[in-house]
């Protein structure tokens, strides 16, 4: 009997101390910028395989957990999953911060909208490029924009010159001219620089991409029919930054960046550095190079100043001096003569300045003038043949930004400036002086907690081509639970000038000037309607959506047309060109890993021309995947794009092909090593169709629908003595 009880004691201690090792645990979850609480945050036990949900005050409260150690996992969609070991009782108490995701675009604030509003409350459609996905592209390549544009969906970047490698930007199908490139809201990049400015645009001084498809004239003004590209650039912070990154590709291509940056109480200053050498390169060893050599160094300076909390004043320059030659590999390595004589020279220097004043008047509104003043001086040479030529823009606008609980308005005026000098030893003449005055105003109005509207009209005068009318409407409707839909449409027009991409392919040869009198300008109207949805399929499975629809039509398109054997002329097309197709754009993710899918319908109609044809070199169908591993310590990328059949000018129509890549990219303390695999599979053009036609001195260059360069090799260092965190 003792014996039993004394065995019933033991049980009854036993247990009594299996509960006495069991805690309740109380863990919050705020934000990291600005500490709030975070609610509907997920915080599990994987080895209890318990989880709850945190609620309005960001808490979660555990009950009868047993004592112990145990990783637990937080997270939210549009932020970053969190990690953390904890020990069960805890003596502290549990608050844990939450970063956002860099995907995420409902905080951010878009510089292209004049707007102090975030991405989810702005009617028109913005696609945003941060700060995440631009450093993975400049990893990929660290020399000009091109690969961070080549892969957004609807983009096709159209190289129109093997010999220099010259690209022009094609937004849902429609040439380079109706794009208009931007820096920090400055138009620097048009006329005769447009064929030579994305391969000259370093990405490392920039933070992000902000683009809009479809008419932006209302704000922007001429040449933005199919859309724009605002770049924004680096500021300085309070914690310095020096960012130092060294690239060696297995084709002989060297590139070096530095960029630097510091502020204090009242000034800041920033200095971007480049210097890019590419050797000649023939990977399928026909005699003549598909990537040019080039030599090219960069220099951005800028100076901050803060005389109150309020204004912020800075001045900035852009120097580039570029010179690049490609063509037959003998001619350019030895001088060699006899058949051994084609080669394309571009030469070209660029230097800009921007300058920018903008201050806070009161609560509500604020006030801002920028002026900017570019020069681009470019030589191009090929065999008896020489264009050459100087360009002066400048850019003066001011603007009044007046905000409300419900209402923001914009007004402003800028005034444009467009000088292009021939030499004046040139045969055939083809200076053009423009000066365009704009005033514009823009309303977004919340109608109600779900609906938005933003109206806007601008009206341009041209010195030579008279007024142009532009308004614009777009309607955002939201609701509370991950979805969003967008309608919106403008009109837009364009100055007839001759660079166009056909003009760039016959190197300006015979091309006569724009006769004023007899063309008339190009105009434009589209329409376009987006839907989006994000939610989390599970705990840990994020899962987004963005499906568009559009259609542009051009009015009065600026054809290039052979009037003789010997030469060429600007004649407007006698009906339309319409680009119309769809975009869609899903993205998975799963604690470090995301998966990103899209596909582009891109149907543009030359309605002018027999049998309305698909527009050349503009394939179709396009197809996109990147599965990406991101870590403290690692970044894996793989990529995937299906480009469709195209059509040659001569209606022969091209293969489609796949082309792959993979990064891979280790960080440590002070900095990160890198290797890039693009386009590992080797598709170029060269396998499907060759891209010189003989006679070798003389030689016939293909259209280009396809890589040239094929698989590029390259490996790389970026060190950070400081400043590791990301610095705007």
């Amino acid at each position: 009997m003792n014996k039993y009880l004394l065995g019933l004691k033991l049980m009854l201690f036993l247990c009594l101390s299996l509960q006495a090792q069991k805690s309740d645990i109380r863990i919050k979850v705020i934000t990291d910028s600005e500490n709030e609480p975070l609610m509907g945050a997920t915080v599990y036990f994987g080895v209890l395989e318990k989880g709850l949900v945190t609620n309005s005050d960001g808490i979660v409260d555990f009950t009868a957990i047993p004592n112990g150690q145990y990783q637990v996992m937080i997270s939210f969609l549009g932020f970053k999953t969190l990690e953390k070991a904890i020990r069960v009782p805890s003596e502290i108490e549990l608050i844990f911060k939450l970063k956002k995701d860099g995907n995420e675009l409902d905080e951010v604030v878009l510089q292209s909208t004049r707007s102090t509003r975030t991405v989810k409350e702005i009617p028109t459609r913005i696609e945003f490029i941060g700060a995440e996905e631009l450093g993975e592209k400049t990893l990929m390549n660290p020399t000009n924009i091109s690969m961070v544009l080549r892969e957004s969906t609807g983009i096709q970047m159209q190289q129109t010159s093997l010999s220099s490698g010259s690209i022009n930007i094609r937004i849902q199908g429609l040439d380079g001219r109706y794009t208009q490139l931007l820096r920090d809201g400055f138009p620097l990049y048009g006329g005769f620089s447009s064929g030579l400015s994305i391969l000259q645009i370093p990405p490392l001084d920039l933070k992000q991409f902000e683009i809009i498809k479809g008419s932006s004239s209302t704000l922007y003004g001429g040449g933005a029919i199919a859309g724009l590209v605002n770049m924004v650039s680096k500021t300085p912070d309070k914690e310095p930054t020096l960012d130092i990154m060294l690239t060696q590709t297995h084709a002989l291509g060297s590139t070096s960046n530095i960029f630097y940056s510091k502020r204090n109480d009242n000034f800041g200053f920033l200095l971007y550095a480049s210097g890019h050498y590419q050797k000649e390169y023939d990977p399928e060893g026909d005699g003549f190079s598909n990537l040019p050599q080039t030599k090219s160094v960069s220099l951005n300076p800028k100076l901050f100043y803060y005389p109150s909390e309020k204004t912020t004043i800075w001045f900035g320059l852009n120097g580039i001096y570029d010179d690049r030659i490609g063509g037959d590999i003998l001619k350019i390595e030895s001088g060699e003569e006899g058949i051994h004589q084609y080669t394309e020279e571009n030469n070209s220097k660029r230097l800009s300045s921007q300058f920018v004043y903008e201050t806070q008047l009161d609560a509500t509104s604020s006030l801002q003038f920028k002026n900017s003043i570019s020069f681009f001086d470019r030589n191009l040479t090929v065999p008896d043949f020489n264009f050459d030529g100087k360009q002066t823009n400048s850019f003066t606008e001011i603007t009044y930004h007046k905000g409300s609980e419900k209402t923001d308005w914009i007004i402003g005026g800028n005034l444009y400036t467009l000088d292009f000098d021939e030499n004046d030893n040139m045969p055939l003449q083809r200076d053009q002086k423009d000066v365009t005055f704009g005033a514009f105003a823009n309303n977004i109005y919340d109608i109600s907690d779900h609906w938005i509207l933003e109206t806007g009209l601008r009206i341009d005068y041209n010195n030579d081509f008279g007024f142009f009318p532009l308004p614009r409407i777009s309607l955002l409707y939201k609701d509370n639970n991950g979805f969003s839909s967008r309608i919106g449409g403008g009109l837009g027009y364009k100055i007839p000038d001759i660079f166009t991409e056909e003009a760039e392919y016959i190197n300006f040869e015979n091309i006569l000037a724009i006769d004023k009198t007899a063309v008339d300008s190009e105009r434009s109207y589209g329409v376009n309607f987006d839907m989006n949805y994000q939610t989390h399929l599970s705990n840990e499975v994020g899962f987004s959506i963005n499906q568009l629809f559009y259609v542009t039509v051009i009015n009065d398109a600026l054809l290039l047309n052979s009037i003789n054997n010997d030469f060429f002329q600007f004649e407007n097309a006698n009906d339309v060109i319409i680009s119309k197709g769809a975009e869609t754009n899903i993205k998975f993710s799963y604690k470090d890993f995301k998966w990103f899918l899209n596909y582009a319908l891109i149907d543009t109609r030359l309605n002018y021309l027999a049998g309305k044809p698909q527009k050349p070199l503009t394939a179709k169908h396009n197809v996109g995947s990147v599965l990406m591993y991101e870590s403290e310590k690692w970044r894996i990328g793989y990529e995937t794009y299906y480009t469709g059949k195209q059509f040659l000018s001569n209606g022969t129509e091209t293969t489609d092909f796949v082309t792959m890549g993979l990064l891979l990219m280790r960080n440590f303390k002070l900095g990160s090593v890198f290797m890039n695999f693009e386009n590992f599979t080797d598709r170029r053009q060269s396998r499907f169709s060759p891209l010189i036609l003989p006679p070798h001195e003389n030689p016939v260059f293909p259209e280009i629908y396809a890589p040239t360069d094929g698989f590029i090799f390259s490996v790389g260092l970026i060190i950070k003595p400081f400043g590791n965190e990301d610095h705007d």
